[in-house]
């Protein structure tokens, strides 16, 4: 929950007046228990948006964002979860996981990645977008930004500044949830 990328994601959303939470997952910092290759990981993700929304009963809105195997999970989330009406997935290790649950994908979003990224190569991500985009009344924006590596090094202004756009480009986007 550290990391400079989840640190943006998280201070764009609180930014636009959304009720926010980050999470380590288990095993993650000071959290407890151990690493079980998704399963574990994504009921913390539930758990967490059970918590976050049994303080905000009253939200219009619910989106999921995440960042490498946190985007993974956010997606198997988002599959699980009707009430998510958007996400925001950054590095998505299409080249590491099995994103094949999303057909089909219930919400439009936004992937973005580094045309540098060592770990999630552009060509895996882009492959994914594209099949997700063949789905009818769902649209998948894919933001590539220029000279950032996984992690955004450098770059954390580039993509703070495509997340706001999206998130501003519709008039429900931009209201306090």
């Amino acid at each position: 929950m550290n990391n400079k990328v989840v640190y943006t994601l998280y201070h764009i959303f609180v930014k636009r007046g959304f009720a926010c939470l980050r999470f380590n997952f288990r095993g993650v910092g000071r959290s407890q228990g151990t690493f079980t290759k998704g399963e574990g990981e994504l009921s913390d993700a539930a758990s967490a948006l059970d918590w976050l929304q049994s303080y905000n009963q009253n939200s219009r809105e619910c989106w999921i964002a995440g960042f490498s195997f946190g985007a993974w999970i956010g997606m198997q989330l988002l599959m699980r979860r009707p009430e998510i009406t958007g996400f925001i997935s950054v590095a998505p290790p299409a080249n590491l996981y099995d994103f094949s649950f999303l057909a089909p994908c219930p919400s439009s979003g936004l992937v973005i990645t580094g045309d540098k990224d060592e770990i999630v190569p552009v060509d895996s991500v882009k492959k994914l977008v594209d099949k997700l985009n063949h789905q009818r009344g769902i649209n998948v924006e894919h933001q590539i930004v220029p000279d950032a590596n996984h992690f955004f090094s450098n770059r954390l202004a580039e993509l703070d500044a495509s997340v706001a756009a999206y998130l501003a480009a519709a008039p429900e986007r931009t209201t306090a949830r």
